[in-house]
């Protein structure tokens, strides 16, 4: 019976035969986890040491013509986990990451809750747009859905919510408590 990891296998078979383990000098053997193939102890569980087989975490894709800010050494284009990054080529002495300086969309709505700051477009990590209060963390002020100025009609809240559902476009009061429908004045 033949497997998928065989020929994967047989590819670092002569690189096993020659490495030992750093903590106790047992050899290393092939082991398949669920995030693919790893080099571990052959006593394991008295040794747990392991060593990935991949390293293609921030492996450089070009080498840029422009200097690092904090150390003057030249910056480079980096495939990591997540995707393509920039950061210094002096890694891991100098730190730098190039991140895209995106400021927040302010909008003209006062937060409702402290009546101090200004509701902001912001994006979780996951991509979504949510609008919070530019006064974070002493206002934690938050809603996923698009504000709109009005007034609540039940409750009397300072902020509706532009709501999409099947019916067509409603909003929504923004407090928690109340969160009652009406509907789009024309």
């Amino acid at each position: 019976m033949t497997t998928d990891n065989e020929p994967l296998f047989a590819a670092h078979e002569h690189a096993l035969q020659h490495q030992s383990c750093p903590q106790c000098n047992a050899d290393l053997v092939m082991r398949f986890g669920k995030h693919g193939p790893f080099l571990g102890c052959e006593h394991y569980p008295k040794c747990d040491y392991i060593q990935p087989l991949k390293q293609n975490d921030g492996h450089i894709v070009k080498q840029l013509d422009m200097p690092c800010p904090e150390c003057a050494q030249p910056l480079v284009l980096r495939q990591g986990r997540y995707g393509m990054f920039i950061g210094c080529s002096a890694y891991p002495e100098c730190h730098y990451l190039a991140s895209p300086e995106k400021k927040p969309q302010q909008t003209d709505i006062n937060c409702p809750e402290c009546h101090q700051g200004h509701l902001v477009e912001r994006k979780s990590r996951y991509g979504k747009l949510f609008y919070a209060c530019d006064k974070y963390p002493q206002c934690r002020f938050a809603v996923n859905n698009k504000p709109v100025i009005g007034t609540c009609q039940q409750c009397g809240f300072g902020l509706l919510l532009e709501k999409k559902l099947v019916s067509g476009i409603k909003l929504q009061c923004a407090d928690r408590k109340c969160n009652a429908y009406q509907e789009i004045e024309k």
